[in-house]
């Protein structure tokens, strides 16, 4: 991911985020956020660093004609918490590899190879102790094609990139398996805990089916890490698919099993990456901790999310704007909280159908440290605490069904703060 490519600074005291009518705000601009951020995916034309200015311009305006196109059929919105118009590029969609100069390998039981060079390369084999390592130009881009492949490893990752520019791991119509079953070992100072380890960008794609089995996470990348397609089922015990910048899922069916969060998009060092955008795909999850988590925004346009957790979606901001979201939680059902410092939390409903049923106990089915918001779709909470806000709270449009009851009203449960649809208390509120 290109750092600049995602955050635009705005002028010094405008409000960041524009939100349009199109997600349901109006001009209710810059409600949330802060005034100096604001969100955007990034540009990933690729230019040769040998043409003109003149042929960059053309190359670049190509590239995005055919991104255009390409991601034309998602159901992508626009004006959103995110900027979508660049979260995928043409071959991110594509499902098949061009094989017409790949090259071909058939893996043997302690082998290593390594893939030093841009280029399409398609492996098979049934074995122990064996690894892929791309180690290419940065900006190379390479293409993995699994194609019935099993590799079971003691302690270190199945396919390790150290660099490139991205990395697709593609499947054919095809079983693949790769596991590691004990402790990992680290690569001097990289702790490579995945049984996929990426330093750079991560696609996953293809027609066939990904088994992942780990003894800590599953699927690790330290830019971005984008899911298109194929079927890819993971059980592990740590983060089944983690990334320092963000997490982009425009199809495929994934099926998480984990000890920890089944999605997590964080970086330590940063508060202001670390999104999730779902605009498409089935994500089923069975999570002892949280099924989606970020540290800036979740946003989701479509798709279908099944997910039985100790919480749901956690993020600072939580916008759904489409899709099925089906959460079964023990604690939060959604947990909009202080995250990022950059961002004022927000738990957001504009679309979609989303199904919340909560454990006893103190459970919430929304929460948000700050404001909370439903203009469209049906939301539908089976809790003794439908909601906890410690800001303000407004509905404006949609269905609202509580404990069977459809509502009006946002009651709020938090202690000390005032209920009632359109309470403040604490902090955070903007309106």
């Amino acid at each position: 991911m290109k750092r600049g490519d995602f955050i635009k600074i705005a002028a010094a005291t405008c409000a960041a985020f524009t939100i349009s009518a199109v997600a349901g705000f109006g001009a209710m601009s810059g409600l949330f956020g802060t005034s100096d951020t604001a969100y955007a995916s990034e540009n990933t034309a690729v230019v040769s660093e040998y043409t003109s200015e003149d042929s960059e311009a053309v190359v670049t305006s190509a590239d995005n004609a055919e991104d255009a196109v390409a991601t034309a059929g998602l159901n992508m919105v626009s004006g959103g918490a995110l900027e979508t118009s660049d979260m995928f590029t043409s071959r991110d969609l594509e499902q098949e590899a061009d094989l017409s100069e790949a090259q071909n390998y058939t893996i043997s039981d302690g082998q290593t190879i390594e893939i030093t060079s841009e280029g399409v390369y398609v492996i098979t084999g049934t074995v122990a102790n064996a690894q892929i390592v791309v180690n290419a130009g940065s900006e190379d881009k390479v293409q993995i094609v699994l194609d019935g492949v099993s590799i079971t490893n003691d302690s270190t990752p199945c396919i390790y990139v150290k660099s490139a520019d991205k990395v697709f791991v593609t499947t054919t119509d095809s079983d693949n398996i790769l596991a590691v079953t004990g402790t990992f070992t680290a690569d001097g100072d990289t702790n490579t805990d995945a049984v996929i380890f990426s330093k750079d960008d991560l696609v996953l794609n293809g027609t066939g089916t990904l088994t992942i089995q780990s003894s800590n996470n599953g699927i690790t990348s330290k830019d971005d890490l984008k899911i298109t397609g194929g079927t890819i089922n993971i059980t592990c015990t740590a983060d089944a698919i983690e990334a320092n910048d963000s997490i982009r899922i425009a199809d495929g069916t994934i099926n998480i099993k984990t000890s920890k969060d089944a999605l997590h998009a964080e970086n330590d060092e940063d508060d202001t990456v670390g999104f999730v955008y779902i605009c498409g795909g089935t994500l089923n999850v069975e999570s002892d901790d949280d099924a989606v988590h970020a540290t800036t925004v979740i946003q989701i346009d479509d798709g279908e999310l099944n997910l039985v957790a100790h919480e749901g979606l956690e993020a600072t901001w939580i916008q759904i704007n489409g899709g099925t979201v089906n959460i079964e939680a023990s604690d939060d059902g959604i947990n909009a909280a202080y995250k990022s410092a950059k961002i004022t939390p927000a738990a957001e409903f504009n679309g979609g159908t989303v199904t919340i049923v909560m454990g006893s106990g103190d459970t919430d089915a929304v929460d948000s440290n700050a404001n909370l918001l439903i203009t469209g779709g049906t939301l539908n909470i089976t809790a003794q605490s439908p909601f906890d806000y410690d800001g303000t709270a407004k509905k404006t449009g949609g269905t609202l069904i509580v404990n069977g009851t459809e509502t009006d009203t946002i009651s709020n449960q938090m202690m000390g703060g005032k209920g009632g649809q359109g309470g403040m208390g604490g902090r955070g509120g903007r309106w």
